[in-house]
């Protein structure tokens, strides 16, 4: 079976897992989760982070062939970790997530969509070394079909999101040789399933499905993503 490590998105944490790990347990995978550097337990500097630091955080997390999954900003590290450790990784699976393309930052791929429903709820820091979305809006944006429980759980968690890996772009291309998955979430209220969609067209169709929840299908339907999961380790 397959060897799952789990990247939460921006202003998450490992917690964003808790509810997939056990059911992918449940199918016969391995499944962890991580903080990202700066993000949950992890207390490394915000002023210190970078792109380049969130993947080697997660290559050094790497036991065996992985299958590497992204939430949302959790795109772009790992498809840099895919270009610094390709032999150590199976496959990219990305979920509602940002794929880089050549020259362009994350923050580039979010402004090449014709509505932009995140900008209204980003929150810069006066330092202008993090920003953080307004609690108020986050429900609307990545919770409206989720449990009320999950969704306090998460309030309680979101953290300052570092702004500078955000502002990088991938060297050589954004060019990576393990296969690559893509899940479209179509009711996802934070990043347009129209962008979805153009990303995922750089794949195989044949390496495309979707969802039909919000941006967090992690809490709106955890054994649903763990299926979907499950279907794209088996070649389904």
């Amino acid at each position: 079976m397959a060897n799952f490590l789990l990247i939460h998105g921006a202003c998450h944490g490992a917690w964003a897992w808790r509810d997939v790990i056990p059911a992918l347990e449940a199918l016969g995978h391995t499944a962890r989760a991580m903080d990202l550097p700066s993000h949950g337990d992890d207390e490394t500097p915000a002023d210190q982070v970078t792109l380049d630091l969130y993947a080697q955080a997660i290559v050094g997390k790497l036991d065996g062939p992985t299958i590497l999954v992204g939430h949302s900003m959790g795109g772009y590290p790992i498809t840099r970790a895919a270009q610094i450790a390709p032999d150590q990784i199976a496959r990219l699976v990305y979920v509602c997530a940002y794929t880089p393309w050549k020259d362009l930052t994350l923050a580039d791929m979010r402004r090449l969509a014709d509505r932009q429903p995140l900008v209204p709820a980003i929150r810069k820091a006066p330092d202008g070394i993090t920003m953080t979305f307004d609690k108020d809006m986050t429900r609307a944006l990545f919770y409206h079909d989720c449990p009320a429980e999950t969704v306090t759980f998460a309030l309680q968690n979101l953290c300052p999101q570092p702004i500078e890996p955000m502002e990088t772009a991938l060297p050589n291309d954004a060019q990576v040789t393990p296969p690559r998955n893509y899940i479209v979430c179509r009711d996802d209220r934070a990043i347009p399933p129209e962008l979805q969609d153009m990303m995922a067209a750089k794949l195989p169709a044949k390496n495309v499905c979707e969802m039909p929840t919000s941006h967090s299908p992690f809490f709106a339907d955890p054994k649903g993503l763990a299926r979907t999961l499950d279907s794209i380790a088996r070649g389904a």
